[in-house]
């Protein structure tokens, strides 16, 4: 028997006489690993030289100026409505008070009129609930307006983190069901549509037409690239192949979800377009561009 030289490790003495290998046990003030209650011992609150904070600071400004303008809108309760071409914003669909004007109450008139009570009372609400509780958004307003975290490897804004288990982010779960009440109110957006197409003159196609038809495109797109819209078409199944329908459209649904980001910031992009259109061609700021 050989015994080992300073370039032959002796196998005995680091397994403890097993004869196999082991890694020396971890020491220093990282030893404990995830369960260490400190952090590395590095004095920069981040190693990140990158100008990381420009995208939070753009998601707080973009959301902020579309609330806004929003919120004006909603209560305005004026020029919402195009009775010539039978424009109706989804802003008001559907418009169910009582001081609606008669042509744009597809649905009815039940609902109070009142200042502080929205033309669209019904919808308005599912529709804030559905955005703010989507996966996508949820990244975007806990790292722009909680900086929680504002970036990747850049430390939480909040000395305490509890995830979505307490109240009010449990509410977070309703998500799954506002999808369907969603999906609901973008079936009335298009049927605002359609009925677009037929104003006092009859069939007519116009510029405001065109808008309404991408908008209504944008909003089925982000409703159907949801996660939850996902799991609907092919969750809880243990054999794609024993429900081919299903798989071909959990297919299309997940190409979709790829991009709910972009469908996500698009389809508020052209909510504020079409009704930005709609109340300059009922305050007569400009007239309505008609192709047919």
């Amino acid at each position: 028997m050989t015994t080992p030289g300073p370039e032959q490790p002796d196998p005995e003495r680091q397994s403890g006489g097993t004869g196999t290998a082991t890694a020396a046990a971890p020491s220093g003030p990282l030893a404990g690993g995830v369960h260490e209650p400190t952090r590395a011992d590095i004095g920069e609150k981040t190693l990140r030289k990158d100008r990381y904070w420009v995208t939070p600071a753009i998601t707080v400004i973009v959301l902020v100026a579309w609330l806004t303008y929003g919120v004006v809108r909603v209560f305005m309760q004026d020029y919402y409505y195009v009775d010539e071409h039978h424009y109706l914003t989804p802003f008001y669909s559907p418009c169910t008070s009582t001081g609606c004007v008669e042509e744009a109450a597809h649905f009815g008139r039940f609902t109070p009129n009142h200042a502080l009570i929205p033309f669209a009372v019904l919808s308005l609400p599912l529709l804030l609930v559905f955005r703010l509780t989507c996966y996508y958004y949820r990244k975007a307003y806990y790292r722009s307006f909680w900086l929680s975290p504002p970036a990747c490897a850049v430390p939480d804004g909040h000395k305490r983190y509890t995830g979505e288990t307490r109240f009010p982010l449990i509410l977070q779960n309703l998500h799954r069901y506002t999808f369907y009440l969603a999906a609901a109110i973008v079936l009335i957006n298009t049927w605002d549509m359609i009925l677009a197409f037929g104003g006092d003159e009859g069939f007519g196609i116009g510029l405001g037409n065109l808008i309404l038809i991408f908008n209504v495109v944008m909003l089925w797109l982000y409703t159907l690239s949801c996660h939850s819209c996902r799991h609907v078409t092919g969750g809880r199944l243990r054999h794609f192949s024993r429900h081919p329908l299903r798989y071909r459209w959990w297919t299309f649904v997940s190409k979709l979800n790829t991009r709910h980001m972009l469908y996500a910031w698009m389809s508020l992009g052209t909510l504020a377009l079409v009704d930005f259109y709609i109340m300059g061609v009922a305050a007569g700021w400009f007239d309505d561009l008609r192709f047919l």
